[in-house]
């Protein structure tokens, strides 16, 4: 089974965007070419700066929402929790 993945980028203004995908890779690959996110097309290139694994598509779209209602410096906190 296919992992669920809730991820954030940093984009080339420095705003941070958040998102789920069942292919990071692909969903990444978009977000550069433009054709993933309005918020992220003017803002590219994107970086991935953190992701979390989910078996279900409800799991990750749930963790996205809750880390959409975070502060800023929560989500940095968050990114930074990771490295």
């Amino acid at each position: 089974m296919k992992p669920n993945y809730t991820y954030i980028l940093r984009c080339a203004d420095g705003t941070l965007y958040t998102g789920w995908t069942n292919d990071l890779d692909k969903r990444l690959a978009a977000h550069n070419a433009g054709t993933a996110a309005k918020y992220t097309r003017p803002r590219r290139p994107v970086t991935l700066v953190y992701q979390e694994a989910f078996p279900t598509k409800e799991e990750a779209m749930r963790r996205e929402w809750q880390i959409k209602r975070l502060t800023r410096a929560e989500k940095l906190a968050l990114i930074q929790s990771q490295t």
